[in-house]
């Protein structure tokens, strides 16, 4: 039996998923234990991660009616691009762990669905080979290492392959007490790495502004910094002279007790006053969180571990059936309250 044969019938049936939540139901069954644990789990108690879903949970919405919804506009702008919706796929490692096909599968998924994909610096596929089947933007996630002739070649690499912006993570100098992982003892499977970063769990403490300054300087493609929760810190970064940040903490994996992300947001809007681009991550599931997420401030937002859990049970199909349900979902948030464009979306969707 060839090896596309074995992946066919080793799909799980997700015609019947009708949400996000159903896919990491399905996932803990198809995913090996410690892949599933590395995907699901959090830094220390995980408040944060559970705070990430019970912040957005919390937020009413103010719906306004006898509105002509008959069309709805998700397309927007962002960084020189026109993107059909405010949706992007975040960057998470490992991808071989969780489908054979790895991060190939991610970026025909994401080309279906019209998103733009983050790849990770712990990507277990080439560069090279990802930029081979992606039809949507790439962007590449970027963790600074203290080899910075290593660093520089990467982005120069990034660049060649066509990606269209960096995603740089400054809120890992070193990774979180992360419980979940230790306890299944958490290393990559024989023969699956990472051709980029060869030392996949080395990161730098000796990052600082001085190195965003330095990577500006050679960059020829948008820089964002990722991991931005203190408005004082979006604050130098506007003044840094980043094309965008994103609003995260890193999905509750590195500082435990940390504020969920939707909560951190308003405040870092309002420091920033539309001068750069906000994204934001965390928790996002349903369409009504992305309605809320623009609604406080954010220009779009990146999902990551349904990715996960969609290529899991489904490979491309899985992750372009997470994108275009909680795609759909948000057309129907902005119909219900009476939105019909990215432009139209303000607080006054939020219940005060």
């Amino acid at each position: 039996m060839n090896q596309e044969n074995e992946l066919e019938m080793d799909k799980i049936d997700i015609s019947q998923i009708v949400n996000l939540f159903d896919f990491e139901k399905l996932a803990v069954s198809k995913m090996a234990n410690m892949a599933y644990e590395y995907v699901a789990s959090g830094a220390a108690d995980e408040f944060t991660v559970r705070w990430n879903r019970q912040a957005l949970d919390a937020i009413k919405l103010n719906p306004t009616v006898l509105v002509d919804v008959s069309q709805i506009d998700t397309s927007t702008s962002l960084l020189g691009l026109d993107l059909s919706h405010p949706i992007l796929i975040a960057p998470t490692a490992y991808h071989k762990i969780m489908h054979p096909e790895g991060e190939l599968a991610t970026a025909r998924g994401a080309g279906d669905a019209s998103a733009v994909y983050v790849v990770s610096s712990f990507t277990t596929t080439p560069l090279e080979e990802i930029t081979r089947v992606a039809t949507q933007p790439l962007w590449l996630q970027l963790y600074v290492r203290d080899d910075r002739h290593f660093t520089k070649d990467l982005v120069q690499e990034a660049e060649y392959q066509g990606c269209r912006a960096l995603c740089i993570t400054v809120d890992t100098p070193v990774a979180g007490a992360r419980n979940r992982q230790q306890r299944v003892n958490f290393a990559l499977p024989h023969g699956i790495h990472t051709p980029h970063m060869q030392d996949a769990f080395a990161l730098t403490k000796s990052l600082t502004w001085k190195d965003i300054e330095w990577l500006k300087s050679f960059a020829k493609i948008p820089v964002l910094l990722k991991g931005i929760l203190n408005p004082e810190d979006a604050e130098k970064a506007v003044q840094s002279g980043v094309s965008g940040i994103i609003v995260s903490n890193h999905s509750g994996r590195n500082l435990d007790t940390v504020p969920a992300t939707i909560e951190a947001l308003p405040r870092i809007a309002e420091k920033v006053n539309k001068r750069i681009p906000i994204l934001m991550d965390g928790g996002i599931r349903r369409g009504t969180d992305v309605l809320k997420a623009i609604a406080l401030g954010a220009n779009a937002v990146l999902v990551g571990k349904p990715i996960c859990f969609g290529l899991a049970c489904g490979g491309a199909e899985g992750v372009t059936k997470v994108l275009e349900i909680l795609r759909n979902e948000f057309e129907l948030a902005m119909a219900l309250t009476g939105k019909t464009t990215i432009a139209s979306i303000d607080s006054s969707v939020i219940w005060k």
